[in-house]
């Protein structure tokens, strides 16, 4: 069950109408790493977990994705302004003017529309974790392109705060990848002498790798307390 909270998870503001910056911002909205999908992936992936911490994780991290993208939506509510101008629209923000109203899409910057094959879900925790892992990374990549697009400082501390979220939302996945332990795809890793091979294909190049004694993947800080 899900309940909506009127009260926006952070609140949202913009110094000025910007339409055109309203299309970028799309591409959290409705491109394939933004918010929608992010939301959709974990609340997909989590309905066969058997862990109930980590599905708790999955399911939390999934519905605070759903109130990212009421923040980005109303964001671009607000850039949108309240006239339609679709003479002055550049390629990628003409629907609003001559479809939606105004209304934010489910597209990415470019106009296209959003589609459920953005979403990756194997049923293997830890292939999903790590496609996680990844997605939180990408969305914070396309994040700081968007930061540094815009000098509006309204806009800013929205992405500012969005930003550090899928910053925490990383970082988590990183701790619930670190608790599993032979399990799933991981539990046959490396067992094979062909695990240890590493083919030198680079030509001039050397063997700058160390494949002799190949460990799973962790995400442990070994400096940390």
């Amino acid at each position: 069950m899900f309940k909506h909270d009127k009260a926006l998870l952070h609140e949202v503001r913009v110094d000025a109408p910007n339409p055109n910056y309203a299309a970028m911002l799309l591409e959290q909205l409705g491109g394939p790493q933004g918010e929608l999908k992010a939301a959709l992936q974990y609340l997909s992936q989590s309905f066969r977990i058997k862990d109930p911490e980590i599905k708790d994780l999955f399911l939390d991290i999934a519905a605070e994705e759903l109130s990212h993208m009421e923040m980005v939506a109303t964001t671009i509510n607000l850039l949108n302004g309240h006239e339609l101008q679709a003479q002055n629209a550049t390629i990628g923000s003409i629907e609003a003017h001559v479809l939606t109203g105004l209304s934010p899409m489910l597209t990415n910057a470019s106009g296209q529309l959003w589609t459920a094959a953005y979403v990756n879900v194997t049923g293997d925790l830890a292939a999903d974790i790590l496609s996680n892992i990844a997605a939180e990374q990408r969305a914070k990549v396309v994040y700081e392109y968007l930061h540094r697009q815009i000098n509006d400082k309204g806009v800013r501390e929205t992405i500012d705060f969005l930003l550090n979220r899928e910053e925490a939302h990383n970082t988590m996945f990183r701790e619930a990848f670190n608790k599993l332990q032979d399990t799933g795809s991981l539990k046959d890793w490396g067992v094979t002498q062909d695990s240890k091979l590493y083919f030198d294909l680079s030509t001039p190049g050397g063997q700058h790798f160390n494949a002799n004694n190949p460990q799973p993947p962790s995400f442990n800080n070994p400096n940390a307390n």
